[in-house]
């Protein structure tokens, strides 16, 4: 497959060479030749290599908590192909170098690819120690970019400097001594995940793991094994013992993301571990015995879900001893210039683009805007800004007038207007009931429109199920623009 090319190049470094050690890529190609291939070559060089066949596996892995050092990603594959794959990997927030391969590179491909962030784009047949060479390149640029110090703070730095984080701070310091759970609620993209890692950072369990599993991203039955893991022949396919993620995270912390999407049998399980510290494998009859801190989070309401019988009551009193909920970040705007910057440095520094100032009006269009996507939602349109060099197309969408994005003109205040105006012939309950349907309106419109009508997303990031989600837009008189 390999073609040696006859050119001058620096020697590639041996096989045992210690500068690889730990660095692990993820290889993405529905050709079984070309993934045992890379797999083997790779392997040689010193990486640590894991493969999939398609897209969604990919993305499955990457939200289930695997993190990768650099991903290679094949354009054309059945179902979801390359492009769409990066575009995905890019919109839920993954900053990991991504190199793409392609038998056919045409220029628009390319470009595509880039504009996505791409590292590289490497075409079939490629060389191998070309290849290697820009793993290499890649992962010591990021290397340095994480050694190097900067005037510029880091995100979690930034959404700290904000007074409603620092109050939730000083709850982490105060308990920062104990094992006791913390369960962390807010909307999405509002920054729970640094708050979960700021209570390890700062607790004794510090210089141990800090384990990731997103609970919403694994069916059922891979949940499990991610979890608990797995006795070999425990069913098929389990050709050796796997250990599960409490095991992995043993003397440090486990961050259980979106806990409310966690089955009924798996929180019984859960609960376990909470009272006992000690679980079984799939497939085994052995007490395994952990200590773990256990922090949640969610962006749904675990007492209606209790209420509704869909989460076990034992279980959320064991979740709700430290219970931590996040603002929106239209409700913490002091932190948007700060996390700006910070950004813009970033991706500066990651896509080696010129680092860009944001002009006078689009700083006073983010400052308006309500942000339904949170901090991650201002992180992509940073990213995108830097990527494209342009702030244009930020600017068309928030200057939209139909979408109702700002705090201007907010019919809220219009309808508390005409109560004043009116001496209270328009009731306080009829405010309420107005108030209550355009801020949903307003909101699932926005959510849509982020997520290109993709319904399916869309009912994901509002926490509410599908035909839900169809019911609202239906009863909103929402359409596509």
């Amino acid at each position: 497959m390999a073609q040696k090319r006859d050119r001058q190049r620096a020697q590639p470094r041996s096989r045992k060479d210690p500068s690889r050690r730990d660095l692990r890529v993820l290889v993405v190609d529905d050709a079984e030749g070309v993934r045992s291939y890379l797999a083997s070559l790779l392997t040689s060089r010193g990486y640590e290599v894991d493969t999939v066949e398609d897209g969604t596996r990919a993305l499955t892995l990457l939200e289930g908590g695997a993190n990768p050092d650099v991903i290679v990603l094949d354009v054309m594959m059945a179902g979801i192909d390359g492009i769409e794959t990066l575009k995905r990997i890019r919109s839920v927030g993954f900053d990991i170098p991504v190199v793409m391969l392609s038998v056919v590179g045409t220029a628009s491909t390319i470009v595509e690819a880039m504009r996505l962030g791409a590292a590289d784009f490497v075409n079939k047949p490629f060389d191998d120690d070309e290849l290697v060479r820009i793993l290499d390149d890649i992962l010591d640029v990021r290397a340095r970019d994480r050694e190097r110090p900067s005037n510029a703070v880091d995100a979690s730095a930034a959404i700290w400097s904000g007074e409603a984080l620092q109050r939730i701070r000083k709850t982490l310091e105060q308990v920062a001594d104990t094992d006791v759970t913390i369960l962390i609620h807010g909307e999405s993209g509002v920054g729970k995940e640094i708050v979960a890692r700021t209570s390890h950072d700062i607790s004794p369990r510090a210089k141990e793991p800090f384990v990731k599993v997103n609970c919403a991203a694994l069916p059922h039955e891979l949940l499990e094994s991610e979890l608990f893991g797995y006795e070999k022949g425990a069913f098929t396919g389990a050709v050796s013992r796997k250990q599960g993620k409490f095991e992995a995270a043993h003397r440090g912390t486990i961050f259980l993301d979106e806990i409310g999407e966690m089955s009924q049998g798996l929180q019984a399980k859960l609960l376990q571990v909470l009272q006992d510290g000690e679980f079984t494998r799939i497939g085994g009859n052995k007490e395994v015995r952990v200590d773990v801190r256990v922090v949640c989070a969610t962006n749904r309401w675990l007492e209606e879900m209790v209420r509704e019988g869909t989460f076990r009551e034992d279980l959320f009193f064991r979740l709700n001893v430290v219970n931590i909920g996040i603002p929106p970040l239209r409700e913490r705007r002091e932190e948007i210039p700060e996390l700006v910057e910070t950004f813009l440095d970033r991706f500066a520094r990651q896509y080696r683009k010129p680092r860009v100032a944001l002009t006078d009006r689009l700083t006073l269009e983010l400052l308006e805007y309500r942000f339904p996507g949170n901090v991650r939602e201002l992180e992509n349109m940073i990213k995108r800004i830097v990527v494209l060099e342009s702030e244009d197309s930020i600017l068309a969408e928030l200057s939209r007038p139909n979408l109702a994005f700002h705090t201007s003109k907010d019919p809220l205040l219009e309808w508390i207007e005409e109560a004043e105006q009116t001496a209270g012939e328009v009731p306080l309950r009829e405010v309420g009931r107005r108030a209550s349907m355009e801020a949903e309106r307003q909101t699932i419109g926005r959510v849509l429109d982020y997520t290109n009508w993709n319904r399916k997303q869309a009912a994901e990031i509002l926490g509410v199920s599908y035909k839900t989600l169809l019911q609202k837009i239906r009863g909103c008189g929402l359409e596509p623009q």
